[in-house]
């Protein structure tokens, strides 16, 4: 393959069906341009946009979507992309392309994208152009080393088991922790139970209470309570009378 040959090579990197073309007035200001200053009655065309990739250049080339006919054609030479195309600075769908005759004479013109994801893809094709001359330089040049280019690729193991074949695996028992959970019961890993002690019953401190409260009015509990109340206070000395015990049984007696 000769040299012409491999220049006359295009590798189209992406096709738009519709945009639309605006005669723009001259940029205002050093900043850049807006869509919003370009009116509608400024549109001149509409048709088709390729990207195409020859070596080291990159065209952007507008054509009938019918006849196939050059309506205009932008030229990206390497490192030169920003004075080429320039974005908006109030939309990401519209763009400002610097287009050339092939004689020397150049005009700008407005480009607008229909959708969002079309522009995107069109940064997108001319960013991979920029890649792909970059690495092609590197080659050229030979700044990367053979051994970063090289990728060692093994070929793939197949694991699969062929017919008839079994896996076998040996499983270690692992001692269960019985024992703790047997000392947390109380008892101990040898297997025999301790003496398992249980707390004495509250001491009644010699007091027998009876079973049933006595029945009410009973004159007999009633003249109890009155002397154990009368046991426990002093009265004065003066008022203090001695009790017969004959007398407190006789009383029991007539009572019962």
């Amino acid at each position: 393959m000769s040299f012409d040959e491999e220049d006359s090579i295009e590798h189209t990197l992406l096709v738009v069906r519709e945009v639309s073309v605006f005669k723009i007035p001259p940029r205002s200001t050093s900043g850049g341009y807006k869509c919003g200053e370009w009116l509608q009655s400024d549109k001149i065309w509409s048709g088709r946009l390729r990207v195409v990739s020859c070596k080291d250049r990159c065209e952007i080339r507008l054509e009938d979507p019918n006849s196939g006919e050059l309506f205009a054609a932008c030229f990206i030479h390497p490192g030169q992309r920003e004075s080429s195309v320039e974005p908006a600075l109030d939309s990401s769908r519209y763009f400002v392309l610097k287009i050339e005759d092939g004689n020397g004479k150049h005009a700008f013109i407005g480009l607008g994208f229909n959708e969002r994801n079309e522009a995107f893809d069109f940064n997108v094709a001319l960013s991979d152009h920029e890649k792909h001359v970059r690495r092609e330089n590197e080659k050229e040049t030979g700044e990367t080393s053979d051994s970063d280019s090289h990728i060692d690729i093994h070929p793939a193991v197949n694991h699969r088991l062929k017919e008839g074949e079994t896996i076998r695996i040996n499983v270690k028992h692992k001692p269960s922790s019985g024992t703790s959970m047997l000392s947390a019961a109380g008892l101990s890993g040898s297997g025999k139970p301790k003496t398992l002690s249980l707390a004495p019953p509250p001491s009644g401190a010699g007091k027998i209470r009876s079973p049933l409260p006595p029945p009410p009015n009973d004159p007999v509990a009633a003249r109890l309570a009155s002397t154990s109340q009368g046991v426990g206070q002093r009265a004065p000395k003066e008022n203090m009378k001695q009790t017969n015990p004959s007398t407190y049984l006789s009383q029991l007696e007539v009572c019962l």
